[in-house]
């Protein structure tokens, strides 16, 4: 645990050490997204990201959308190599990991490759890889606590990927967001098994709606189908991953925003910088919230009242000076289970909370979804 909090050490930046890197020289970075740049969702927040690293006169960046996860991606980071000259390469989306960047990463030993989510593993895999990720279940914790407020069956709705520890870990943080402010409230999750399927995402959030769920959000890499069946319908809904608000103007509570232009530009800085993953002058495993600035709250929609704002606004500022724990006993499972004895917390750089496996109480769903 003592290495594992050293390594998450936010005052970071990453990477090339292959040659040192004077003033006059570009750092040249590659970006790859599994779904369009224009998604309101993961890739766009991903590619505001990069538009805004490249706002560095000595960055070079390149991007390539909608690049699948399989040996597509591969062959996407071969040619950003080989024909792009990039020196560090952020593969964006989950299944990229394993054994994709893996395997590019061992042939490739003096490009860095970081990629958003994953557990790099000491010993296991390349020195030429990291991973860096964020907090954003902070985030979504205080979407939660508005949400709370809004919800008037106290029934809400939880549209998601997959049942993966990140899914898993924003699902539990909106719900007990959402019981902190409203400790009868429910939260109903729907699993469409995969990151983007908008035919089932819409069918989704039209189920939920029918069976009286009045606020939505979701865990999937667009949620722009959810976020405008919410509007059409009438009720409310939290933005994940990008600001939403244009889709839903009426409805649109807050949401759970990235913050990769900060990110990235530190990344950028070190790597200009000549720090390096391989030398192990670089941490591994990068994370920070809503304090270090890698996520943000989206602005409150015209129905937040002043009460949500104040139990949210006081919720951000335990987050910013390190006062909030999200886990914390007692805490049970939605089966009854004991999660956590009373008095025992699980912090944001606990390790444990990157293989979380379970929903909390009030949490309507399974992960077998």
């Amino acid at each position: 645990m003592k290495h594992w909090k050293k390594t998450i050490l936010t005052a970071f930046g990453v990477i090339f050490s292959a040659a040192s890197l004077t003033a006059a020289d570009k750092v040249s970075m590659g970006f790859i997204y599994v779904g369009p740049k224009d998604d309101y969702g993961y890739n766009q927040a991903h590619s505001e990201g990069c538009a805004g690293v490249q706002k560095l006169s000595w960055v070079k960046a390149v991007e390539e959308a909608s690049v699948p996860e399989t040996t597509a991606v591969q062959e996407t980071m071969r040619n950003m190599i080989n024909l792009d000259g990039v020196q560090v390469l952020f593969p964006t989306s989950f299944g990229y990991f394993d054994p994709h960047i893996l395997k590019i990463a061992k042939q490739y030993p003096k490009v860095q490759f970081l990629h958003c989510g994953g557990l790099y593993t000491e010993g296991k895999n390349p020195k030429n890889v990291g991973s860096y990720f964020g907090y954003i279940d902070e985030a979504v914790f205080v979407s939660g606590i508005v949400a709370g407020h809004a919800t008037k069956s106290g029934k809400l709705g939880f549209i998601a990927a997959k049942p993966i520890p990140q899914v898993l870990r924003n699902i539990n943080a909106f719900a007990l967001g959402a019981r902190s402010a409203n400790p009868s409230a429910t939260v109903q999750v729907i699993f469409t098994g995969d990151w983007s399927v908008p035919v089932k995402e819409a069918e989704s959030a039209t189920s939920l709606i029918n069976q009286g769920v009045d606020v939505l959000t979701c865990h999937v890499d667009s949620p722009k189908v959810i976020l405008e069946t919410a509007e059409r319908r009438g009720i409310y809904v939290c933005g994940y991953h990008a600001n939403g608000s244009k889709l839903a103007p009426k409805g649109y509570l807050t949401g759970a925003e990235w913050n990769w232009s900060k990110v990235y530009t530190d990344y950028a800085e070190m790597v200009k910088a000549g720090k390096s993953l391989s030398a192990g002058t670089i941490p591994h495993l990068v994370r920070g919230g809503l304090k270090e600035g890698f996520v943000k709250c989206s602005d409150y929609g015209p129905t937040v009242d002043s009460a949500a704002k104040k139990d949210a606004e006081a919720a951000k500022a335990m987050f910013m000076d390190g006062t909030m724990v999200i886990f914390k006993g007692p805490l049970k499972d939605n089966s009854g289970k004991e999660i956590l004895p009373a008095g025992k917390e699980l912090k944001q750089q606990d390790i444990s909370l990157e293989s979380m496996s379970w929903l909390v109480e009030g949490v309507i769903g399974s992960t077998k979804s």
